[in-house]
């Protein structure tokens, strides 16, 4: 009876391994969907309206209020404010001192934000595309190519969730975005 049992456990293995192997692989590179995505392309020009519209006039504002109170604290009137409220303007103005001598840092931070918060819509549209071609096309497992060292033999995605998306990908083939092409 045990020999059995030792044989029934040994083919189911062998079929849940056998099923494992038939298993469709393919691969992808989010960030190559992202930049085909018309979304993408209108994202630079959303950053340079907000650093015109938001960032500069915030570096313009800071820089006039340090030369406002500059020449409230050291101007030739400097006598006629009282002394807290010059110290109070001191103290304002080195605030405003740091943020115009690491302007360039500050406003790539924000820039940088502003980017992310603008991009996380468009991955998620990304990500939802490439999970229903890998769901519709009987995919097991998708991979990020660049994670990839080495790898067995599997498809490239990004035809499929192109064409899903309706993208065109710059070189390519027509009939490319029916099959996916095999790895080498």
């Amino acid at each position: 009876m045990n020999k059995i049992k030792l044989f029934l456990v040994a083919a189911v293995i062998l079929v849940m391994a056998g099923s494992a192997a038939a298993q469709k692989t393919g691969y992808i590179r989010v960030d190559d969907v992202v930049r085909l995505m018309p979304e993408t392309a209108k994202l630079q020009t959303v950053i340079e309206a907000y650093q015109k519209d938001s960032l500069q006039p915030r570096f313009n504002y800071t820089l006039s209020e340090f030369q406002r109170k500059d020449s409230i604290v050291n101007g030739k009137d400097s006598l006629k404010t009282p002394a807290a409220a010059r110290a109070k303007m001191r103290e304002e103005m080195q605030q405003d001192m740091y943020e115009l001598q690491n302007w360039q840092q500050i406003s790539q931070q924000l820039t940088q934000t502003k980017q992310d918060q603008l991009l996380e819509p468009i991955y998620s549209k990304a990500i939802a595309a490439i999970q229903s071609v890998a769901k519709e096309n009987g995919y097991a497992y998708v991979y990020t190519k660049d994670a990839l060292l080495v790898a067995p033999p599997a498809d490239d995605l990004l035809p499929l969730v192109a064409k899903k998306l309706n993208l065109t990908i710059p070189g390519a083939p027509k009939a490319s975005a029916s099959t996916p092409a095999k790895k080498q």
